[in-house]
């Protein structure tokens, strides 16, 4: 998966991957200029347990890393998603934690 295929929604709020026509999303607030906490991850249904998922959140991370950012986790996805693969955690931001929200 390839962040250019992770369409950023400015005017929602959150990260876009198309699949098969449907529309899966990572959503997002602005902590700060360069701090992004990833707030829901949502994928349709009928590509629950496809990979979506992952690729979306993989994605995005590509995204948050080529853009120099860092990242809040409090989707429980995203959590789950950095602790399978532990290499990402490097974007989690030290300044803030969940229960600063």
């Amino acid at each position: 998966m390839n962040a250019t295929h992770i369409k950023n929604n400015t005017h929602r709020h959150r990260f876009e991957l198309e699949t098969e026509g449907k529309i899966s999303i990572v959503e997002y607030q602005h902590v700060d200029d360069e701090t992004l906490a990833l707030t829901h991850t949502e994928v349709d249904s009928s590509l629950e347990g496809h990979g979506v998922g992952s690729q979306l959140v993989e994605g995005v991370l590509e995204y948050i890393d080529q853009n120099n950012l860092k990242i809040v986790p409090l989707c429980p996805f995203v959590v789950v998603y950095l602790k399978r693969h532990p290499d990402w955690n490097r974007l989690v931001s030290t300044a803030y934690n969940a229960s600063d929200f």
